[in-house]
């Protein structure tokens, strides 16, 4: 559903309201109580993708190659101290 912008010609109020395409105009105005708010035309906004799985490369799967010298704590005497997700802590 989009968000409407409407303006009230004798007081001046300006408002957003956000209802249905096929929702009849607002006429009264909410501050002045008269009969005079117009429906302003806006350009709309594009749509806003945000987050991840736009592209094509979120998709692929990473590499699971990854060497086990490469986790910090990959100590084999101190166990308690390695990655969870480190092969070495198993």
């Amino acid at each position: 559903m989009p968000t409407y912008e409407y303006e009230c010609s004798a007081c001046g109020h300006h408002l957003e309201v956000f209802q249905s395409i096929t929702d009849k105009k607002l006429k009264k105005c909410p501050q002045c109580g008269k009969n005079k708010l117009t429906r302003l035309l806006g350009g709309g906004t594009g749509i806003i993708f945000k987050g991840t799985g736009f592209y094509e490369t979120d998709y692929k799967k990473k590499k699971s190659s990854e060497s086990s010298s490469s986790c910090p704590k990959a100590d084999k005497s101190d166990s308690k101290n390695a990655c969870s997700s480190c092969p070495m802590s198993k």
